[in-house]
């Protein structure tokens, strides 16, 4: 009985990973100058990912501004490192240049690890905007995700 109640829940969880969900927020996002080859780093739903959870950050974190990320623009990759043996999982770190909706310009900076999302499925972003890790998750300045 106990399997099977893992399987359950295994199950809702993938089923609820894979259905396609609408955001409100989705509308008031724009992809800005979308170059040729920005490979996953453009990719909107990464991008909308890390909108949404920057709306949440803003709104959880004493003592930030509450803005929103507007658009996303030169956007690039400037670090790949595949999956190997000794390092199985894939990591790409993107960079970015955001506008947020007090018409501040801000730098971001992601990692996408691939196969890294929830129960192993998509894949997970990190992210840091310039000035706002207050904490020092990314080690001041963004540094760990540069």
């Amino acid at each position: 009985m106990k399997i099977f109640s893992v399987l359950f829940v295994a199950a809702i969880g993938l089923t609820h990973a894979l259905s396609p969900v609408a955001t409100a927020q989705a509308a008031d996002l724009a992809v800005g100058t979308y170059q040729e080859d920005q490979g996953i780093c453009g990719e909107p739903k990464v991008l909308r990912l890390i909108s949404k959870r920057f709306d949440y950050q803003v709104r959880h974190v004493p003592h930030l501004p509450n803005v929103g990320i507007t658009e996303f623009y030169r956007i690039y990759q400037h670090q790949y490192l595949p999956a190997r043996d000794e390092w199985p999982i894939g990591r790409r770190y993107c960079g970015a240049t955001v506008s947020l909706s007090d018409g501040q310009h801000r730098e971001i900076w992601y990692l996408i690890e691939e196969g890294q999302g929830f129960a192993s499925i998509g894949d997970n972003v990190e992210f840091c905007v310039s000035g706002f890790d207050q904490w020092l998750v990314y080690n001041g300045r963004c540094r760990i995700l540069r």
